[in-house]
């Protein structure tokens, strides 16, 4: 069961977008779940989601009675590029405008489905909806992403990251200069209670910790600084919350206040360089670097 309170910024809403966004599934979906009889708002069960919610409201969601997601399907037509590969563990670079596995609204063409047509085997390791999938990048950011190819691999993987022993880093480029040259962003992140669709510092959010180095600062056209940045959680949109949080969001973040006159990539300034781990099944110590694309380097090269 989730329980979560309606919070003013989504007061009004129809019922079954509430139940949508909360769960993470299609309207579709969600109305379904209602209808089953797994939604009780104040304690009172409702079948119908057309009914609107008001601040405060407290609502109770069954995510069992969620209809079963397809497995996704293989698709050979996906493109990215694979790093490293064993008999356990995959590496691969993703490539900016890909999503990662399939949900709400990208069924088909993700990641996952590439990753199916070339290694089949993992459709049964992990979550079915998500095979080999133990963390993710948003569309907009490029970079190296692990997978895990068996189950004992998967586990293994899934305990690296929450106990923080995955090193990932980060390149970006973001507005203005940063006080310090080397600093740490303490800051919890939830959702933004101002949209919904995104994510923010607040009190209530889940520990995040986001280390930074200024690599090189320009002045022309505009201040600009580029920055490594290492996670020390993995939280949705950890980086651009925090970036923009301290004033500095990544250049072309639209989400988040990166789009200012003077610079334009064609994505969010954002790219995962380096992967460290220690293999899940033989114990040895992995480095991956993934060189900055040329899209963004096109954009960084044009700056002094």
């Amino acid at each position: 069961m989730i329980t979560e309170q309606i919070p003013a910024a989504l007061a009004g809403e129809r019922l079954d977008r509430i139940v949508a966004l909360i769960i993470d599934c299609s309207r579709s979906d969600a109305a379904a779940v209602i209808a089953a009889g797994g939604v009780h708002l104040d304690g009172e069960p409702l079948l119908v989601g057309k009914g609107r919610v008001r601040e405060g409201q407290i609502v109770v969601i069954d995510e069992s009675l969620v209809p079963s997601i397809p497995a996704p399907e293989a698709d050979a037509t996906v493109q990215f590029t694979v790093v490293y590969v064993d008999d356990d563990l995959i590496v691969v670079d993703k490539p900016a405008g890909l999503v990662v596995h399939p949900g709400a609204g990208n069924q088909n063409g993700t990641l996952v489905n590439g990753l199916l047509a070339q290694f089949p085997e993992i459709a049964d390791v992990g979550e079915s909806h998500r095979p080999g999938i133990v963390h993710r990048l948003d569309v907009g950011t490029s970079g190296l992403l692990a997978v895990a190819r068996t189950e004992r691999a998967y586990h293994a993987l899934v305990a690296a990251l929450a106990a923080h022993d995955v090193g990932r880093v980060y390149r970006a480029l973001v507005w203005g200069h940063p006080d310090n040259q080397n600093g740490v962003i303490d800051a919890p992140i939830g959702r933004d209670i101002r949209d919904p669709m995104k994510m923010a510092v607040v009190v209530a959010g889940k520990a995040a910790r986001t280390r930074y180095r200024v690599l090189k600062e320009y002045v022309t056209p505009t201040a600009a600084a580029a920055l490594e940045c290492r996670l020390e959680t993995g939280r949705t949109h950890q980086i651009r919350v925090h970036l923009a949080a301290i004033g500095h969001p990544v250049v072309g973040d639209a989400s988040y206040g990166g789009v200012r006159t003077g610079i334009s990539p064609p994505r969010p300034f954002l790219h995962a360089a380096a992967l460290e781990l220690t293999h899940p099944v033989t114990g040895e110590h992995l480095k991956f670097e993934s060189p900055l694309p040329a899209d963004l380097a096109e954009v960084e090269a044009a700056l002094a």
